[in-house]
């Protein structure tokens, strides 16, 4: 293992900014680099939208924010109308306003602060590298998602010289097209259809605008300095070595939340970005119940998701035909138009379907989700297949049933399901019985063994790439973070 990062000594801390793009996917993530920073010697500004910090002081109460002496937080616009609706934001929209509304905000944050060392931003919020150029310090730019799904979106500049994307019609997403076999593309599994590819190249607009930011977010990882991601050399190495081709300087640093468990101070606990509010009643309903190990079904779609009231009623309608304990977050925006409806109420779920589970499952608005995929209890997750979600399944070994919903949550999907053997997708044919069949396999039957067999595998190889990934965090500390950037001809950040 490399040396800890070494800080400079008789001189007042470094000083990281911390950018995340403004969704609860991002965030999380970003405060556990920033916590894991803090623990290292780093002072800390992390920078919310006014939108998401009042949403944080409503779910979590102003201590949530308040920060510590040398950990705080700040706020920019997001060019967005004042709304204060508790819910996730258009993606779309939210993508378009950040990268045109935030830059001259966040280079005025930038030269207002005290001393800083670096900024560590999003690498959807790659406008940070110009920003920190200005400033005269370093960017890393943090790729929060996997590493397949990132060459997932510099491939769609490939797909498009080969006139494969934009859809040339609407019809091709339904008459086989998207079963394609793209396994070609570099960094991709060999198993890799179209339809596995990011959900963002599937429209005929040549000027859609997820499909072109994403393909130019990814295409600005050149710049910066360096690219931190979560996850694993083990997990992801085709992926990693395709993207360690195009860029200089790739540091893994996953799982995040194993490596933050080794550094990160007590102190730093109460300080949470969690958009909703937690139920605490979810992890006392796992110990009180007592139930077998293995032996709950978790379902959670994640901080984005939204779904008809007609699929919430299938999955509603198998996970009760399954017969197995469960614990469901319907968080309070996840049905489409249901108005923030709460989480219990029939807007949402099927008449009857308390009464027909009743003593065998909990239904909930939100929860601390790594505690609840540590618990014994739990043997599967049903799950969107978010990549937050996906790390910390396998770090708790907890097999899955897949239903993802968009971005590059179908490439996760694949690679759970085909290259590391612990997961089963639900499929589009979201129906009580099939939603049933799945799940009874999945937690009883030979396909669903070896999914928890490969699982555990997984697990060891997670907890086993804790220290490897400190050390690599302390390169980038000491290469990149901690090193000067010169500015070279044409005004480019000279590579650490």
């Amino acid at each position: 293992m490399s040396a800890a990062a070494t800080l400079p000594t008789g001189q007042a801390a470094p000083h990281a900014v911390c950018v995340p793009f403004p969704t609860q996917g991002h965030i999380t993530p970003m405060l556990k680099l920033a916590k894991i920073l803090h623990a290292r010697g780093f002072r800390v500004t992390f920078v919310n939208t006014e939108y998401n910090h009042r949403r944080l002081v409503r779910s979590r109460g102003a201590a949530a924010v308040a920060g510590l002496a040398a950990f705080r937080f700040a706020t920019i616009p997001d060019g967005l109308p004042a709304s204060d609706a508790d819910a996730t934001q258009d993606p779309a929209t939210i993508s378009y306003a950040t990268k045109h509304s935030c830059p001259p905000h966040l280079r005025r944050l930038l030269a207002g602060l005290d001393g800083v060392t670096c900024v560590v931003a999003d690498n959807l919020m790659s406008f940070s590298v110009d920003a920190a150029r200005e400033v005269g310090v370093p960017c890393a730019l943090f790729w929060t998602a996997s590493a397949c799904g990132y060459m997932g979106y510099r491939n769609f500049r490939l797909l498009i010289d080969r006139g494969i994307i934009p859809l040339q019609d609407q019809e091709q997403l339904t008459n086989g097209f998207m079963d394609t076999p793209v396994g070609w593309a570099p960094g991709m599994s060999k198993h890799t259809r179209l339809k596995d590819m990011p959900t963002f190249l599937r429209t005929t607009d040549p000027d859609d605008v997820l499909m072109n930011f994403q393909l130019q977010e990814v295409e600005r990882s050149e710049h910066a300095s360096a690219v931190v991601i979560n996850t694993l050399d083990e997990l992801e190495r085709p992926a990693l070595d395709a993207m360690r081709s195009i860029i200089p300087a790739v540091y893994t640093v996953g799982p995040l939340a194993s490596v933050a468990e080794r550094v990160v101070d007590r102190s730093l606990q109460a300080v949470s970005c969690s958009l909703w509010r937690e139920d605490q009643s979810c992890l006392q309903w796992l110990d009180a119940t007592k139930p077998r190990p293995r032996s709950v079904v978790y379902v959670n779609f994640g901080s984005i998701t939204v779904m008809s009231g007609q699929e919430l009623a299938e999955f509603a309608w198998g996970l009760a035909g399954s017969g197995h304990r469960f614990l469901w977050i319907v968080r309070p925006d996840v049905v489409k138009g249901g108005g923030g409806a709460s989480s219990a109420e029939a807007a949402a779920l099927p008449p009857g379907f308390l009464e027909a589970t009743e003593g065998r499952g909990l239904v909930a608005s939100w929860c601390d989700q790594e505690a609840v995929l540590r618990h014994e209890a739990v043997g599967l997750f049903l799950t969107h297949s978010g990549w937050n979600s996906t790390l910390e399944s396998l770090c708790a070994g907890v097999p899955m049933l897949c239903w993802p919903f968009f971005a590059e949550q179908q490439t996760n999907c694949r690679y759970k399901c085909v290259e590391w053997g612990v997961a089963m997708e639900v499929g589009d044919d979201v129906r009580p019985e099939a939603v049933e069949a799945r799940i009874r396999e999945a937690m009883g039957g030979d396909k669903g063994k070896d999914m928890a067999r490969r699982a555990a595998e997984w697990r060891e190889a997670a907890a086993g790439s804790a220290a490897r990934s400190l050390a690599n965090l302390d390169r980038l500390i000491n290469d990149v973070l901690l090193s000067p950037a010169p500015l070279l001809p044409g005004g480019s950040l000279k590579m650490a």
